[in-house]
């Protein structure tokens, strides 16, 4: 199996052509609408989170340790930068995961020319609701247990770099499971049958979902990062993942 986490961003690219196509365009036009209008508002909540930390750090440090300051700055601003990339990630996953569910599974009916067995289409959208919002929860609970220590120590001088060095590891590993979430889902493949998948090929799964992170961080770029996702995460799933694990060679 492919295992290079250069080949991640690969996917991603792929999924920005996919979404392009004509025939999977009003499957991508919810995601890219809730994509905006929450990136917007994240934008603006972050902005005025900035602003208030900058009033916080002058009023807390006193004056003989001011240089902290310098030390302690490029840390809040790789945090600030991500929170609102995780903030979209759960509030706009929440809403649009549905949309998301359908659209993976038009673009892997449009990469394999295979449709998925059982209910599809639009008029399956009801059923999908209840599947990805049970989907969505338990990605929340999961992400909330592990990302509440590192926020911890994100709030420690001295342990914060090493904090924001888990923080960009944590956030790549949770948008690889956040969009490889909507294909496996589709064909019925649980929360951790899911995460086990990705840990088969990890370096490969860490480089989509960095790259994913990274092209949320983009003003205006990041409008068609959901459905890109989206698309990159399926096919991934199509070339790596899909096919059964055939043993080692005797």
């Amino acid at each position: 199996m492919n295992n290079n986490p250069l080949n991640g961003p690969k996917y991603l690219l792929r999924g920005i052509g996919i979404i392009a196509r004509p025939r999977l365009r009003r499957f991508v036009l919810i995601p890219l609408l809730i994509n905006m209008v929450l990136f917007a508002g994240l934008l603006w909540v972050m902005l005025l989170g900035m602003e208030w930390l900058a009033g916080e750090l002058d009023a807390w440090l006193p004056d003989w340790l001011d240089w902290l300051t310098y030390l302690l700055w490029p840390v809040y601003v790789i945090a600030g930068l991500l929170l609102p990339v995780f903030g979209f990630v759960v509030v706009g996953n929440m809403i649009a995961s549905p949309f998301n569910g359908l659209l993976a599974e038009a673009v892997e009916q449009e990469l394999t020319g295979r449709p998925i067995s059982g209910a599809s289409g639009w008029r399956a959208l009801a059923a999908e609701i209840g599947r990805t919002m049970r989907s969505e929860l338990r990605k929340l609970g999961y992400t909330a247990v592990r990302a509440i220590p590192i926020l911890i120590l994100l709030l420690i001088p001295g342990l914060n770099v090493i904090g924001s060095m888990l923080w960009l590891v944590f956030g790549a590993w949770l948008m690889a499971i956040q969009y490889a979430d909507y294909p496996m889902g589709n064909h019925g493949i649980s929360f951790p049958e899911q995460r086990a998948t990705l840990a088969r090929a990890r370096l490969l799964s860490l480089g989509f979902g960095g790259s994913v992170m990274f092209l949320m961080m983009i003003p205006l770029v990041n409008f068609i990062a959901m459905p890109a996702s989206v698309a990159g995460a399926t096919a991934l799933w199509v070339d790596e993942f899909s096919k059964p694990e055939l043993p080692p060679p005797d």
